[in-house]
């Protein structure tokens, strides 16, 4: 599997069928225990039979932001919302995907000529947006994408510049390839890859697997906002593409385990693993789910640093997904 494939495709929270897909392939030639829970996660089990060793489970979500339609217009343009965090100022031009048959369609809104002064200095809200798909009428564009119909970004995977990445959906299938690398590793104790539903639009998926799973250790795989560019501070940067996987101590949904946050440390250090501390309390992940579940766990995030997260194009260096992986592979090791 690699990270073109995974990126390209089509995975909008609550639409992930073709990413688990892909992922069911892939896992069964590397996992003999592999299933789909009633959330529609993914779980890979290996069960090393050591019982003195902790239970250890590395989570990474398969869903991607991404629209739904809700309504259509009297000459065939599409009414839509967000699945996701998406700021509407990135959405506006871009080419989008839509429905099962992946319609071409074009996210438009009224042009700056015709705008009111008020219009300029406000940011357009999803009620001022529509997807054009081609339709003449509102029979062909209800036909062609039915209310429900959910769209995505429609952006190729490209490498470019010096070891960068820009694709779609880097958040969070950089940490599904990881998980997959994972997989293919030994461990005395019992271990677990959920690659887990729904987390862009409240970690819902990981919150039915960290009650099934119950694990000792969870390590959540993400990308997070890098916040490094123009003149912005290095105060105010939460973490610098090219500079490591990023180590949580904190966001809005957890707090990581201190020694796990000092172990991984000490691993990376140890193993020459290129690191850095993701420097902000922000966003949130599925290490919220598995930290306040049944028993609870100690948990800790490693993140992949991404430019323009939540967006058509997110960019991020294949160094730190690399990192990112090997860290995760060396603290497995090192238990």
């Amino acid at each position: 599997m690699d990270l073109r494939t995974l990126t390209e495709a089509f995975g909008p929270s609550g639409q992930e069928n073709e990413v688990r897909k892909l992922i069911l392939d892939a896992a069964a030639k590397l996992c003999g225990d592999v299933s789909v829970d009633r959330s529609g996660n993914v779980i890979c089990r290996k069960r090393g039979g050591d019982p003195g060793k902790p239970s250890v489970t590395f989570a990474a979500h398969m869903d991607e932001i991404g629209f739904i339609v809700t309504g259509h217009t009297d000459d065939g343009l599409l009414r839509f919302q967000p699945v996701g965090g998406v700021d509407p100022r990135v959405a506006v031009s871009k080419w989008v995907l839509v429905g099962p048959e992946r319609v071409k369609g074009v996210i438009g809104a009224m042009a700056i000529h015709l705008q009111t002064k008020a219009d300029r200095e406000r940011v357009l809200d999803y009620d001022a947006l529509y997807i054009d798909i081609g339709a003449k009428e509102q029979k062909e564009a209800e036909k062609l994408c039915p209310l429900g119909s959910y769209a995505v970004f429609d952006t190729p995977y490209t490498e470019f510049g010096d070891g960068f990445v820009a694709a779609r959906a880097l958040d969070d299938r950089v940490g599904c390839l990881s998980l997959l690398r994972i997989l293919e590793s030994d461990y005395a104790g019992e271990l677990c890859c959920a690659f887990v539903t729904q987390e862009e639009v409240g970690l819902r998926g990981s919150t039915g697997a960290a009650f099934h799973l119950q694990s000792d250790i969870v390590i959540v795989l993400e990308g997070t906002a890098a916040n490094d560019l123009g003149d912005t501070p290095e105060r105010f940067q939460v973490c610098v593409p090219g500079r490591g996987v990023a180590i949580s101590f904190m966001d809005l949904a957890s707090i990581a385990d201190t020694q796990l946050f000092s172990a991984l440390q000490d691993v990376a250090m140890e193993h020459n693993i290129p690191y850095q501390i993701k420097r902000a309390v922000t966003g949130g992940n599925d290490a919220g789910s598995f930290q306040r579940s049944g028993k609870g766990a100690r948990t800790c995030v490693l993140s992949v640093p991404c430019r323009y997260i939540h967006s058509g194009n997110n960019v991020a260096k294949l160094s730190d997904i690399k990192a990112q992986a090997d860290l995760a592979v060396a603290f497995l090791n090192s238990l």
